[in-house]
């Protein structure tokens, strides 16, 4: 019903318009990623995407490039990595871009604080060089 409230709780999502624009922000990404050989693009993308569409529920705007570039840093898909959150991502995001990957999503866009959510793709990239386990709540 047009208007009416959206059900919240666990298991909703943060709901936005135009959600599916974050895939084609992700197709330009395509090949920039740094990537581990045990890790997967397409796995590394769909995961930081339900990042970046919680990061523009947020604002209350549909997602854009920055967003996803945001979610990318934190998770230290733009640049090398250490080794520990390589291996720790590696198991997270494995699946991510399947067709039972939903709950992996929830889980990878509800480990992000609403704090955290608010900064910069690049407060995150320090952050994340900083100490990413203190950036991902860990």
């Amino acid at each position: 019903m047009v208007g009416a409230a959206l059900d919240e709780g666990s298991g909703f999502g943060n709901q936005g318009p135009d959600q599916g624009y974050v895939l084609k922000l992700a197709q330009r990404l395509k090949g920039q990623l740094v990537l581990d050989a045990s890790e997967r693009e397409d796995d590394a993308l769909v995961g930081c995407a339900a990042v970046a569409l919680r990061r523009a529920s947020t604002f209350g705007r549909a997602p854009v490039m920055h967003d996803l570039r945001f979610a990318l840093e934190l998770f230290g898909f733009l640049s090398e990595a250490e080794p520990e959150l390589v291996a720790w991502r590696r198991q997270r995001f494995a699946g991510a871009a399947g067709h039972h990957g939903y709950h992996l999503k929830r889980r990878l866009a509800d480990l992000v604080s609403a704090d955290t959510l608010r900064r910069t793709p690049e407060v995150a990239a320090a952050a994340r060089a900083k100490d990413w386990r203190a950036t991902l709540g860990l």
